[in-house]
């Protein structure tokens, strides 16, 4: 009893700190995907020093541990520019999430046959028009479900925001844990919070994946 006693009086604290949550990952997976993107572009591309560029980038940020790249940039990049914990730790997920996403978004493209390509330069395209045209709009439809993944990952990496000061749920129940000493009370209800929002995220990109599969058969 006394759980949810609790559970509803901090409510208000633990619906803002979810919104916060969800603002840093929605924040981080867009940026990441802008520079997944890009480096995906420059892995596939046919210049073997921008291979070595975005395989030099991947490897370092999936060489080294998320806390770390977050205190980099706090840490670090505060001492040259004046930014906020919340941006932060929005970049440093957003630079991480961005090396996984590369290779999402690389799988997904060179799943595509290459005679869609060939069938867009034969019409008169380039090779960028070809890809933005033809390649990319496939390749998405079949990148949803990892990126539906690195979306929920992205959302429980969010956690390690705590460490720069930023008041989203893992922050929050460490305060209030420490301020009442009812750690695993406080630590259960945010691991509560993370579920639902987790099951919600799946629920979204479970209907988005059936709105692709239909808008694919019906293109046949």
């Amino acid at each position: 009893m006394e759980f949810f006693a609790d559970l509803i009086r901090t409510s208000p604290l633990f619906l803002e700190a979810a919104y916060i949550t969800v603002k840093i990952t929605l924040v981080a997976v867009t940026l990441g995907s802008f520079i997944g993107l890009f480096f995906a572009l420059l892995k596939i591309s046919k210049s073997k020093i921008l291979n070595k560029i975005a395989n030099l980038y991947i490897t370092i940020i999936r060489g080294t541990p998320l806390i770390v790249q977050i205190f980099w940039i706090y840490y670090g990049l505060s001492s040259i520019v004046q930014i906020s914990g919340f941006w932060a730790a929005s970049l440093a997920l957003a630079v991480h999430n961005g090396a996984y996403i590369a290779e999402i978004i690389r799988g997904g493209i060179q799943s595509i046959d290459r005679g869609q390509m060939e069938a867009g330069r034969s019409l008169g395209m380039t090779t960028r028009l070809a890809m933005r045209r033809i390649i990319l709009p496939q390749a998405f439809r079949r990148i949803v479900p990892p990126m539906g993944n690195q979306f929920i990952i992205a959302l429980k990496d969010s956690s390690l925001a705590a460490f720069v000061t930023i008041a989203e749920l893992f922050n929050v129940s460490m305060r209030l844990a420490s301020s009442t000493f009812k750690d695993i009370q406080f630590y259960s209800i945010a691991g509560l919070y993370y579920l639902i929002l987790v099951i919600l995220f799946s629920f979204l990109v479970h209907k988005l994946e059936n709105k692709l599969a239909v808008g694919s058969s019906g293109m046949k």
